[in-house]
């Protein structure tokens, strides 16, 4: 059954929105404290003066970081298309985080190329560092990564390092690259010259979207948002040094890809809660994609299970979840949805359809393509949503309750046809007291602090 939702209060106002969940709630916040979970969430959303960022009452943010001003290290200036990112603990009560930035070759503003710390000299993306202080002002801002190409989302891994992942297929010789792209690569916010520009070739090549890792074995979960059909694939990566710790993954394994029995396409599974049990793991036949794309390979009898729009992917207490933005049949998916939310249960060895979530009555307000996606440190989930008209951040409680937490300001469309950037890489401060999110376009990266309950 598909998720309803009430209709918020229109414009500025827009308050709590109902959402109906079939099957098991929970499954999303597997491992969050669910007593502390708001109910209704925050209030209504209040116009900013500065036309920014829209927030509850009691909320306040604080620009860290803007597109085209110079980073503090000198090395340039901030680039755009901020994406996927990660926080992690500092010495002295500090915080670092670790930035994407989707950088195609057309970008207005790159990746600098550090020395030391470049893959590709035709590669316009990579990451940045911020490292904050205590008190969240910013202490310095640095290249992590260069060289790369469409550094969408990834994962942060237990050791303390960052995975990022390129949404691109582009080998040498085609857009200016010099070198072939679609890897994982392993970025040190601590030091990233010690990680360097080295790709994980042995995580396959193909339009990485997200990763989770497994904190109890190492594994390596990856989502693959292929832009058509065939559409992308889930994948596991068994690694060869299973404890993990920097540079471990180097090391090489086995990569795998997702089977469901009998069911060629996720899209087409429509009641929450479903099951499939015993799910098989194929192994990949040619993960560097040296001739075919992984996803156009041959994976024999029984073939495999692919899916529009793989995007958002978390671990959560025993098992990982991942999202499936949006399906379309006019895309050439074997159903049309909305929005997904996956679990994969490796103990149990099944997988289960958590969430679906409804038609959107009102592009204004929340409730559809839901894209990167974490837990909430006091219970729950937060939401960037990527769909039509304006864009937000919104959470979801174990009531089953979806509610708005910030709305994007920033105009970029044309004269009388405004656009907002989608927004990117939610995640929140180790203590759990700032939540830190990107807007895509223009580049900006915000600190949002208040009554975190």
């Amino acid at each position: 059954m598909a998720v309803t939702r009430r209709q918020i209060l229109a414009g500025t106002g827009a308050s709590v929105a109902g959402i109906a969940f079939t099957g098991a709630l929970a499954d999303l916040f597997s491992g969050a404290p669910a007593a502390a979970a708001p109910r209704g969430g925050y209030g209504p959303l209040l116009p900013d003066p500065a036309g920014l960022l829209d927030l509850p009452a009691g909320f306040s943010y604080r620009v860290l970081s803007r597109e085209g001003e110079p980073l503090r290290s000198g090395e340039g200036p901030v680039p755009g298309r901020c994406d996927g990112m990660s926080a992690f603990a500092a010495p002295r009560g500090g915080v670092r985080l670790v930035r994407n930035h989707e950088n195609r070759p057309d970008a207005r503003h790159p990746v600098p190329h550090t020395p030391g710390l470049v893959y590709d000299r035709g590669g316009k993306g990579g990451c940045t560092v911020l490292d904050l202080d205590a008190y969240g002002g910013v202490r310095s801002e640095r290249v992590g990564i260069a060289g790369t190409a469409v550094n969408c989302a990834g994962g942060p891994t237990p050791w303390g390092t960052w995975l990022t992942c390129e949404e691109t297929e582009d080998k040498a010789g085609t857009k200016g690259y010099e070198k072939d792209h679609g890897f994982v690569f392993e970025v040190d916010p601590a030091q990233p010259h010690r990680s360097g520009a080295v790709p994980l070739t042995a995580l396959g090549r193909f339009a990485h979207e997200a990763v989770a890792v497994d904190p109890h074995t190492g594994i390596v979960y990856e989502t693959e948002d292929a832009f058509e059909r065939p559409f992308g694939l889930f994948y596991r990566f068994l690694p060869d040094r299973p404890h993990g710790g920097p540079g471990s993954l180097r090391a090489g394994g086995t990569l795998e890809a997702l089977r469901v029995p009998g069911v060629p396409d996720l899209s087409v599974v429509r009641e929450a809660g479903t099951v499939f049990e015993a799910v098989e793991w194929v192994p990949v036949p040619d993960p560097q994609a040296t001739t075919d794309p992984i996803r156009f390979q041959d994976f024999g009898r029984g073939g495999i299970t692919h899916a529009q729009k793989l995007e958002g992917c978390y671990w959560g207490g025993r098992a990982v979840h991942f999202v499936s933005s949006f399906a379309r049949t006019s895309d050439g998916s074997g159903a049309t949805h909305f929005g997904q939310v996956w679990k994969y249960d490796p103990a149990a060895r099944n997988l289960t359809l958590s969430v679906v979530f409804g038609p959107d009555t009102d592009v204004r307000l929340p409730g559809e393509s839901p894209d990167n996606i974490c837990l909430a440190p006091a219970g729950g989930l937060m939401v960037c949503e990527d769909g039509g008209g304006a864009q937000h951040v919104y959470g979801v409680d174990l009531r089953g309750e979806v509610y708005a937490v910030a709305r994007n300001r920033q105009d970029v469309g044309e004269p009388g046809a405004p656009e907002w950037g989608e927004f990117a890489g939610v995640t929140f401060s180790p203590d759990g007291s700032t939540m830190y999110v990107n807007c895509y376009d223009p580049g900006t990266t915000f600190a949002v602090t208040g009554p975190w309950r």
